[in-house]
């Protein structure tokens, strides 16, 4: 039951008569004695507000009149909203606030932005282009100061460049392998672009997250891809094939020429042995001619006669000489009578030849 409805809420009521002291005072009143004695009388209070006051203004001073830069950080002093100075790291002192604050600059932390942009290339293709860039602050006053929006800037300046480039390479170009070349100038435009904007920014890398064509045109693009790789291939075994023959080629062409010059040089020098070996013949013909024609003419009787099976005679017919007869065995001999035949060679090279019946055959 609720202590002000009608009946026993009466009893319950927190002020009603049942709730005060036997002398008639409520206990707030006791409460509001105690907190007049701490506080004292109104002027005491004020004079407490005002020393409460200043305590805190005076602590307030006095942590505001110092600052700590972490290694990694410079500080940007500002000086009634302006800058004044720059604090490399450790501990500073400082005027208060308000007169002076400072805005800390991780200048060791590497900021990224990223984009994705669809472009038109250089022959009028559609090619979409994830980029991100990351970069690091090199001048705190300058990165405070000039810039509204840093990253905003920065990605701003990244598509600029981006598009700068894509625009003046086509497709093949930025498809096949082109890529490093084009990241390059790219991040040289965006350096320039800050640069002019004096952001106190240095870019540390811009790369391609994704360079492809839109999804609408990318079976086409990929059949294109493939047909140009089948190419690459097809020039590659091309070029491995061509760099095995040609030097087998070029040896054997280098072993025909020696060949050749070899027997050129055998004939030409058994060609001047033939000429000097005549003119010498010549020259003991000249002073000799008789004895010189029956050496030539037994000399050329011997190599005929060297291998072959016959009795030759050079007396006339009064000796008969038994020479080997030669059939497979060079070795074996027969008997004059059934394996040879008489010849007669003359004394004279002009005797005719006759058999060993003294009659010219």
């Amino acid at each position: 039951m609720a202590w002000n409805e009608p009946g026993d809420g009466q009893k319950r009521d927190p002020w009603g008569k049942n709730n005060r002291k036997p002398d008639g005072k409520s206990p707030l009143d006791d409460l509001f004695k105690q907190a007049k004695k701490l506080l004292g009388s109104p002027k005491q209070m004020s004079r407490n507000l005002i020393t409460g006051v200043i305590v805190l203004l005076v602590v307030g001073l006095l942590l505001s009149s110092y600052t700590v830069i972490e290694a990694r950080q410079v500080g940007v002093v500002l000086r009634f909203g302006g800058y004044s100075r720059t604090l490399g790291p450790g501990f500073h002192l400082k005027l208060p606030q308000p007169f002076e604050s400072v805005e800390k600059v991780d200048i060791a932390r590497v900021r990224s932005v990223n984009d994705k942009v669809t472009l038109l290339t250089r022959d009028e293709n559609i090619i979409a282009v994830d980029f991100t860039v990351q970069y690091q602050v090199t001048d705190a006053q300058k990165y405070l100061f000039s810039l509204n929006d840093p990253d905003g800037t920065v990605q701003a300046a990244a598509e600029a460049a981006v598009r700068s480039v894509i625009g003046g390479s086509t497709m093949d170009q930025i498809l096949s392998g082109g890529g490093t070349p084009l990241v390059g100038q790219a991040k040289q435009a965006v350096q320039k672009t800050l640069d002019a904007y004096s952001a106190g920014m240095q870019v540390s890398d811009v790369s391609f997250q994704s360079v492809a064509p839109p999804k609408d045109v990318k079976d086409a693009f990929d059949d294109v891809n493939n047909a140009r790789e089948d190419k690459q291939s097809s020039e590659n075994a091309a070029q491995a094939y061509a760099s095995k023959v040609l030097p087998i080629a070029r040896g054997d062409a280098s072993r025909i020429a020696a060949d050749a010059e070899g027997y050129k040089a055998e004939r030409i020098a058994r060609a001047e042995g033939d000429t000097t070996r005549f003119n010498l013949i010549l020259k003991e013909y000249k002073g000799a001619p008789e004895v010189t024609r029956r050496r030539l003419y037994l000399e050329t009787m011997e190599q005929v006669m060297a291998n072959n099976t016959k009795v030759v005679d050079g007396s006339g017919g009064h000796n008969i000489i038994n020479l080997p007869a030669v059939s497979g065995d060079t070795t074996s001999t027969v008997p004059a009578t059934s394996a040879t035949v008489n010849a007669v060679v003359p004394a004279s090279v002009d005797a005719p030849v006759t058999d060993d019946k003294g009659k010219q055959p």
